[in-house]
């Protein structure tokens, strides 16, 4: 199947669901002490205040919110428009000044050099070709510009709808474990690659029922 059909029905898939996106349990934040939990995760990655950051594969924007509310200078990408109006939406309702733009995450339309940080929540599985994805995101960062990968192993299950269609087109479809995500990345020229657990249940909702982890490394200083 071309890669563009592929990306056409992911793209759907997330469309038809924006509006009941922020529904599931992860997508939202339910208590003060998981609010804090993630505010001090995401915290550790901007190497300065405000750092520019940019969250890829965005959603309604979970990950973008948290390190605005940090005072950082936030934009968010996603390749679905139905997402992104409600992070748009959602923006204004909070008075947040974080940007919120349609991106196709192994296309990104921002100059070399943009960001100090970029950072991607469960989107490696979504990805045709993740290579040229990682690609671009170190394209996109500053020399020594941070990385950050929060991903998750779930596995295939039982396929239905969409991605029973186009899940062999996808190399990480159902997730991976952390070594190899790390492993990937460092054939890319990540550097500082390293992995951490993220089964803290501060973070969730309920106690992960499945490996949660979080990747991160550095582009080269020097090209």
């Amino acid at each position: 199947m071309p890669e563009n059909d592929v990306k056409e029905i992911v793209k759907a898939f997330w469309a038809s669901r924006a509006e009941e996106f922020d529904r599931e349990p992860d997508h939202v934040l339910h208590s003060p002490g998981q609010h804090q939990a993630w505010l001090a995760l995401l915290g550790r990655f901007a190497d300065r205040v405000p750092s520019q950051i940019l969250d890829v594969g965005c959603g309604t924007g979970f990950l973008a919110f948290l390190y605005a509310e940090l005072k950082h200078e936030v934009t968010g990408i996603d390749l679905s428009p139905e997402m992104i109006e409600v992070a748009r939406a959602k923006a204004e309702q909070r008075g947040v000044a974080a940007e919120f733009a349609v991106g196709d995450a192994e296309r990104i339309e921002y100059p070399d050099a943009s960001f100090d940080l970029l950072i991607a929540r469960h989107l490696l599985w979504t990805l045709p070709d993740p290579g040229r994805a990682i690609a671009e995101w170190l394209r996109v960062l500053r020399p020594h510009g941070r990385l950050v990968l929060i991903e998750g192993h779930w596995g295939v299950g039982e396929l239905s709808g969409e991605y029973a269609h186009i899940h062999t087109h996808l190399p990480f479809f159902g997730g991976a474990m952390g070594e190899k995500v790390a492993a990937f990345l460092q054939t890319q020229g990540v550097q500082e690659v390293q992995t951490e657990p993220l089964m803290t249940p501060e973070l969730w909702h309920e106690p992960p029922k499945y490996p949660r982890y979080l990747v991160s490394g550095r582009k080269p200083a020097k090209s």
